[in-house]
């Protein structure tokens, strides 16, 4: 049995605009929103309000540089799984020290986790202990992260969205 997924109204190109200039800037003013997407203030508020309604823009949050806050060292740990169900797991995950995203994903893995810590010892912790010792958690393997850089936002792709 299939579940259907909800319809979701497509996007306009104000629509588009409105989460293209939001993405790069979350603190824009309704009036300077308005502006740059060339529309009043007031279409523009209603809008934004729609957006969130539809769960478009399901909130708004700065952009925390994680070494500034003394994470130096991060790294994606592939996770397998057995017989558990892997809601729980994922939840389980998602409460532990360090771990800032959890990932399903489909293939030959699991869990895909994003984990940040302050320095290699403990970044081993969470690892060995929290993340690989959790019952239904069957194998991890971990790749550091050496350097990230930032790709475009699928809100800024404006050129290869469609209608």
């Amino acid at each position: 049995m299939t579940t259907q997924q909800p319809h979701r109204e497509p996007l306009d190109d104000i629509d588009r605009r409105i989460v293209a200039e939001l993405s790069q800037d979350g603190r824009l003013s309704v009036r300077t929103l308005a502006e740059r997407v060339h529309v009043s203030r007031t279409a523009a508020h209603n809008r934004l309000q729609a957006l969130q309604r539809r769960g478009v823009i399901s909130g708004f949050g700065a952009q925390i540089d994680r070494k500034a806050i003394g994470l130096e060292i991060s790294a994606l740990v592939v996770v397998r799984v057995g017989d558990v169900p892997w809601e729980q797991i994922v939840e389980q995950l998602a409460t532990l020290p360090f771990v800032e995203k959890v990932q399903a994903v489909s293939g030959d893995i699991d869990i895909i986790l994003t984990v940040s810590a302050p320095d290699h010892e403990q970044l081993s912790q969470a690892i060995l202990r929290d993340i690989h010792d959790m019952p239904g958690v069957v194998s991890t393997r971990s790749h550091l992260i050496l350097a990230e850089i930032e790709g475009r936002p699928p809100a800024q792709s404006l050129d290869i969205w469609r209608s």
